[in-house]
């Protein structure tokens, strides 16, 4: 298994992981507007990207955002989006992925790795296994625009 940063000429390999990632939260599949999306956030250097590879095959992403604490005063990583392709679960690919996003909050100091699912998503064992906590002092409020 191969482990990197992805890059806007990766977007071959990516669009169709991200497409799946999009329909597993019952999402229908857009190719256009998924390589739109993910186009902008190379672009505009707003999230960093990593991809797993098996044999040349691109089988999986995250997706990290950089937030702040304020708190704190420092920077974070927002673990936004982790997709691996069906056939490849339970294979040690999503610990790979989190720990590529781990080394990189230790590389620069950062406070730490946020994260959200949905409450029935099987990640979550994943998660509490890499000793990912729920915050019992936070509540997460959400309003549409």
């Amino acid at each position: 298994m191969i482990i990197r940063q992805a890059h806007i000429i990766d977007l071959p390999d990516l669009v169709p992981l991200f497409d799946g990632y999009r329909m597993f939260y019952r999402q229908a599949s857009d190719y256009i507007g998924v390589k739109q999306f993910l186009s902008e956030r190379f672009e505009l250097k707003e999230s960093i990207i990593y991809m797993a590879y098996i044999d040349e095959n691109a089988v999986g992403f995250v997706q990290l955002y950089p937030i702040f604490s304020s708190v704190s005063m420092q920077r974070m990583l927002l673990l936004n989006d982790l997709y691996i392709e069906k056939n490849y679960r339970g294979q040690g690919i999503g610990t790979a992925l989190i720990d590529k996003a781990k080394e990189l909050c230790r590389k620069n100091n950062y406070k730490g790795l946020a994260l959200q699912t949905e409450t029935d998503n099987p990640a979550q064992k994943l998660y509490e296994a890499l000793a990912f906590k729920k915050d019992p002092d936070l509540h997460y409020f959400w309003k549409n625009s």
